[in-house]
């Protein structure tokens, strides 16, 4: 990519997420879980961590979502693990989002994206930052969004977002489900948020330059895919809640995969020039 192209004009917030991809082998968040433990009603790690922004990122000039969700996540992430605030910047943003996307302003793939940051991270605040893993969590069971958010996991949420939902941002009001053609999924509405908290309404994100609230029943009928991000097993809570071996012997069947499938192409290329 030689430079970052001109915004579209006009709008006050941009869609970026594609429609969602679908792999059967995905790990599933729910299988590295053990003893669930006791949930509070209401949690959310800006409120234990003060003074977390919550910048645009690009995301009202460029349909960056998922890579803006991705910088939100990493700055809590570092919060934790280095009790402090690092520069993450648009810029930082911009260039990963169109690194991903090939230099056009298309919206990204968020599965495709998270293993892009799994297996190669992106340069954030001078430093490159890679995930452990990511989980496919069950949006349809509220105790596994929660337990992902009060672990402190990161929880990535996609939507098909209403039109209802952009008039509910502007004014300032929560998402909840609203009737009417208002209300259906809009096809051209994909977006993806980071989720650092939840109320008793519902999952609290960060989108668009701010908290958004939304309702339990706004996720059930909007949210198309939700991943648990998981950068390491370090914390007192992740390892009280997830199966570290579970998750390591997942990674090693991934890494032998690919290992066979390189050695396979590497022989069917070889057949094809002797």
């Amino acid at each position: 990519m030689k430079a970052i192209p001109k915004p579209r004009p006009g709008g006050i917030v941009r869609f970026g997420k594609r429609k969602a991809k679908r792999d059967d082998r995905n790990l599933m968040f729910a299988a590295l879980l053990k003893a669930p433990p006791a949930l509070p009603a209401e949690y959310d790690f800006d409120v234990a961590h003060h003074g977390i922004p919550t910048p645009m990122f690009g995301n009202d000039e460029y349909g960056d979502c998922v890579i803006a969700g991705r910088a939100h996540q990493t700055l809590r992430f570092e919060k934790a693990e280095q009790n402090k605030l690092i520069a993450i910047g648009e810029h930082d943003v911009l260039r990963e989002y169109f690194s991903e996307s090939g230099g056009v302003d298309s919206g990204l793939v968020v599965l495709d994206s998270l293993k892009e940051w799994r297996s190669k991270g992106w340069l954030a605040a001078k430093r490159r930052y890679k995930i452990k893993a990511f989980a496919q969590i069950d949006q349809a069971k509220r105790s596994e969004v929660k337990r992902a958010v009060f672990m402190d996991i990161g929880v990535g949420l996609g939507f098909t977002l209403p039109d209802a939902a952009l008039t509910q941002f502007y004014a300032g009001k929560p998402w909840a489900v609203v009737s009417g053609k208002a209300g259906q999924p809009n096809p051209r509405n994909g977006h993806y948020v980071y989720v650092p908290g939840y109320t008793k309404s519902g999952p609290v994100c960060v989108t668009w330059g701010r908290k958004q609230q939304m309702s339990w029943a706004f996720l059930a009928k909007y949210c198309d895919e939700a991943y648990a991000i998981i950068d390491a097993i370090d914390t007192a809570k992740k390892k009280r809640a997830l199966d570290a071996g579970k998750l390591d012997a997942f990674l090693a069947g991934l890494r032998k995969a690919k290992l066979a499938n390189a050695k396979k192409s590497a022989t069917r290329a070889g057949g094809r020039h002797g």
